[in-house]
């Protein structure tokens, strides 16, 4: 959602900062590693990002490795040296051992993100791309996000928007978080096609989206954690389309 379809209820500095931030995101394809890489971050916000990274990781109880992957992504982004990347790891690991998150953290974060936006909404930015790592998130795994952005000052009103943008731009087709199709209905899901349409169409439409995840076709400055879920999609599109060969031979 953009602040042309809605009534800006930010603060006026803030509201236009997020709707730069917004159309940043959207430009680099919601791939917030790139974002960061061209915008940067001033280094006294990297310790409470690491720190919620952490957070928000740990909210099901298990740190998976596209949360390790994603932090290794902004470490990269950021630039930091092995010194700044050992503190930043230390700060993951803190984070992931909260509960609850100590009444001081991100206090500057807190403290200046009314006249100084852009900070805060890019670390914010992150958090909400680190909760939708496996998709749409859970009731759990938002709301420690929620919890994270409140602390940092913003109104969690910002989790609900960019949690939407990806809704729209993302979620919409993500077989890389689906199981591997076992019927022909699976498999045309995976697709985006129907059962009526024909073998003419439905190759046409897996070629496209091969083309649109396939190592060779992606940027060249594409992280090792996107690379890896390109992959996956794209077998996820080759079992499908296996499946859907198979039926019209068979036919």
């Amino acid at each position: 959602m953009t602040t042309a379809t809605r009534q800006p209820v930010l603060p006026p500095r803030v509201e236009a900062a997020f709707s730069q931030v917004l159309n940043d995101l959207a430009r680099h394809q919601h791939r917030a590693s790139a974002l960061l890489a061209e915008s940067g971050l001033p280094g006294w916000c990297r310790r409470s990002l690491f720190f919620f990274l952490g957070y928000v990781a740990k909210s099901n109880g298990r740190v998976t490795e596209q949360d390790i992957g994603f932090a290794e992504d902004l470490i990269k982004a950021l630039k930091l040296s092995p010194r700044q990347r050992r503190r930043a790891i230390q700060q993951f690991q803190n984070g992931k051992q909260q509960r609850t998150l100590p009444a001081l953290k991100a206090l500057g974060l807190r403290m200046s993100h009314r006249w100084r936006p852009l900070p805060a909404l890019r670390v914010a930015l992150c958090l909400c791309h680190a909760a939708q790592l496996h998709g749409r998130p859970n009731k759990t795994r938002r709301y420690r996000c929620e919890d994270a952005v409140d602390y940092i000052g913003l109104d969690i009103l910002v989790v609900e928007e960019v949690l939407e943008s990806y809704a729209s731009k993302v979620w919409v087709n993500q077989p890389e978080h689906q199981s591997p199709p076992k019927s022909y209905e699976d498999a045309c899901k995976v697709l985006g096609i129907t059962r009526r349409d024909s073998l003419k169409t439905i190759k046409q439409t897996y070629r496209k989206r091969v083309s649109s995840c396939h190592p060779d076709k992606l940027p060249r400055d594409i992280s090792p954690s996107e690379l890896a879920l390109a992959k996956e999609r794209l077998l996820r599109y080759q079992q499908s389309w296996d499946i859907i060969r198979r039926h019209h031979q068979s036919a």
